[in-house]
């Protein structure tokens, strides 16, 4: 089983969010589908699902490997470089 071989490097305690919903999709004018939050910086965006994809955008520009879900109630997490749940 592929495992994150990133998890550990991450910073603890965790970022405090930068914001409290995707900043670019408000600068857009769209509204975003579920919110994600870099484990490197604290940026949040949204996911796949939205229009922008502003999570992966920020994963591919910055290489922040991980990000969790910054929805109530949940708190998986996703390595985009291992394409694994940590």
């Amino acid at each position: 089983m592929k495992q994150c071989t990133h998890a550990e490097a991450l910073p603890h305690p965790e970022p405090v969010p930068l914001s409290e919903t995707c900043p670019e999709c408000q600068a857009e004018g769209m509204d975003p589908v579920q919110l994600r939050l870099c484990l490197s910086c604290g940026h949040v965006g949204c996911c796949d699902s939205s229009p922008g994809r502003h999570a992966a955008v920020h994963h591919e520009k910055s290489g922040h490997p991980v990000m969790r879900t910054h929805e109530p109630g949940e708190t998986w997490r996703w390595c985009f470089v291992d394409h694994v749940l940590v």
